[in-house]
């Protein structure tokens, strides 16, 4: 809409047959500066998901210690949300502030849970909320469990890189590798084929 608006509107300003190649130019220029915002957010999206899987078990210690030390879960949650930030701190934060106002603990805690590998804290947020039981330990052990996932990603990235550097690696050695260990062998086992016979 806005980019024949733009195109019209040159067509309009100039006129005539440059108008039309102009009110075309504008258009098209207009079409692929869209196209680059939403390239670029994207991306961004892409990173806060990164980040968000980063930073789940620090979010997870910092709500296990604030239940530990007696806060309600849903006043833990807001406290680590605000002082965290970033999707998981925003996602805390809002979801507390959803129950704290009255919403329902299923659909408080959504977009928690719509984050990577933060389903099992919403559902025990969630369960908190409607039982009241002692979070602590459990949260405790997602915390746990979500910084042994992060180093075993983190550990099988850098296997996968270690592989990928050895292919390049190895395609720079092995001419040098048959230019003077196998070429010679072979030189010298067809002179001494030829030669003795």
């Amino acid at each position: 809409c806005l980019m024949a608006g733009a195109a019209c509107g040159a067509w309009v300003l100039v006129g005539g047959a440059a108008g039309v190649v102009l009110g075309l130019g504008v258009g098209a220029a207009l079409w692929r500066w869209r196209d680059r915002q939403t390239a670029a957010a994207g991306r961004s999206e892409a990173v806060d998901i990164a980040g968000a899987a980063r930073r789940l078990p620090l979010a997870a210690d910092l709500l296990a210690a604030c239940i530990a030390a007696g806060a309600a879960p849903v006043l833990a949650a807001q406290a680590v949300g605000e002082a965290l930030g970033g999707p998981v701190g925003q996602a805390l934060a809002r979801g507390a502030a959803e129950v704290r106002l009255g919403g329902a603990p299923a659909d408080a805690w959504r977009s928690l849970a719509l984050l990577p590998g933060a389903g099992a804290l919403a559902r025990l947020l969630e369960r908190a909320d409607d039982s009241g039981f002692a979070a602590a330990g459990p949260v405790a052990r997602l915390a746990s469990d979500a910084r042994a996932e992060w180093a075993r990603t983190a550990t099988a990235r850098a296997r996968r890189a270690a592989v990928l550097i050895s292919a390049p690696v190895g395609l720079c050695f092995l001419p040098a590798f048959v230019a003077v260990g196998v070429v010679p062998v072979v030189i010298g086992l067809a002179g001494g084929v030829t030669g003795g016979g």
